[in-house]
């Protein structure tokens, strides 16, 4: 099972989404039987590639929240003290 196949919330997957809803248009019966199998095993590469790189943004940015809160921490402990 797949995410929604909508362009703009894969943009590193154009091609790839594009093929895989042309195939399935050209083989209508022939998708339930492997035709587009192939193309579905790239979509899904493409797809874990993607969520990787988001992956990667989301840690580098709580990364850089954790150190601005640290930060933040520290000055108001020394304030107090």
């Amino acid at each position: 099972m797949h995410p929604p196949l909508t362009i703009h919330r894969h943009p590193m997957c154009v091609e790839i989404i594009e093929e895989f809803q042309k195939c399935h248009l050209d083989h209508p019966i022939g998708k339930f039987f492997g035709d587009c199998t192939e193309l579905k095993v790239k979509l899904d590469r493409c797809f874990r590639a993607e969520k990787a790189v988001k992956r990667k943004a989301n840690f580098e940015q709580s990364k850089k929240m954790r150190e601005r809160l640290q930060a933040l921490r520290k000055e108001t402990t020394e304030a107090e003290a």
